[in-house]
C-alpha cells in the first residue's frame, strides 16, 4: 500500500544569527577600512545599510544548509538554482522494494487532495497505486532500481540537502515564495522562509511574502 506523507523542510545547521551578522560586518568593513567602528551592537545596522545600497556580495560569506522532503517535481525546480550544493536521494541506487516493498509519495496541496472522496484524489491515488505495483513487479522480475525507476511518479517522495550562501537564499525566497511559484513549491518554501527570518536578523526582513 502506498505510503502518503506531507512535505517539510528545515534548517540543518546550528548557528547564531547574530554572530553571522558580526562576521558579515567584519568582512564588509574591510572594503572601507572602518573596522574601528565595530561594536557589540553595530552589525545589524551595518548589514541593513550595506544591503540597502545593493552591496549584497558581502552576504556570500555566510551559508546555510537545509533538508527538504518533497516530491520530485519540486526538486526538479530547486536544483535549477546554480549557486547551491545539492545532495539528493537517488532513485538509481535506492531500492524501494526492500523491507516491505512500498513507495512513499507526497500528498499534493491542492483542494481536491484534502478530501479522500474527491474524484480527483481517487484518480491520483489510483495512479500512485498502479505506479507502485508496476515498480515492484519490475523489481521482482529482475529489473534493477535504475531500470524500474522509469515508472515512478512525479509525486514520489524525495529528500534533498541544499547548501547556499545568504545572498542566494534571498534570491531563492524571492522567486519561490511568490504567488507565481508552483503551489507545492510555496508549501515548502513559506515555512522555511519564516524559519530563516526568525533565526537570522535583518538579512531577510525586506522580502515581502504575498498572501
Amino acid at each position: 500500500m502506498v505510503d502518503i506523507i506531507k512535505p517539510w523542510a528545515h534548517i540543518e545547521d546550528e548557528f547564531d544569527g547574530n554572530e553571522m551578522l558580526k562576521r558579515i560586518e567584519r568582512a564588509g568593513r574591510t572594503c572601507y577600512k572602518s573596522e574601528d567602528k565595530i561594536t557589540d551592537e553595530s552589525a545589524p545596522a551595518f548589514v541593513k545599510k550595506i544591503m540597502s545600497m545593493g552591496h549584497e556580495s558581502v552576504l556570500e560569506h555566510e551559508k546555510v544548509t537545509v533538508r527538504v522532503v518533497c516530491d520530485r517535481g519540486v526538486t526538479h525546480e530547486i536544483v535549477r538554482h546554480r549557486l547551491c550544493a545539492f545532495s539528493q536521494e537517488s532513485t538509481r541506487y535506492c531500492n524501494y522494494g526492500k523491507g516491505g516493498g512500498q513507495i512513499t509519495v507526497i500528498l499534493p496541496c491542492f483542494d481536491w487532495a484534502k478530501h479522500d472522496h474527491d474524484p480527483l484524489y481517487r484518480e491520483w491515488l489510483t495512479a500512485m497505486t498502479q505506479c507502485e505495483y508496476t515498480y515492484l513487479r519490475m523489481l521482482g522480475a529482475g529489473a534493477s532500481p535504475q531500470e524500474a525507476r522509469s515508472v515512478l511518479p512525479n509525486s514520489l517522495k524525495t529528500e534533498i540537502v541544499v547548501t547556499a550562501n545568504l545572498r542566494e537564499w534571498r534570491h531563492i525566497f524571492k522567486l519561490r515564495t511568490s504567488k507565481r511559484a508552483h503551489p507545492q513549491m510555496r508549501e515548502v518554501m513559506l515555512p522555511l522562509f519564516a524559519e530563516f527570518k526568525e533565526r537570522i536578523p535583518v538579512v531577510f526582513d525586506d522580502i515581502e511574502v504575498e498572501g
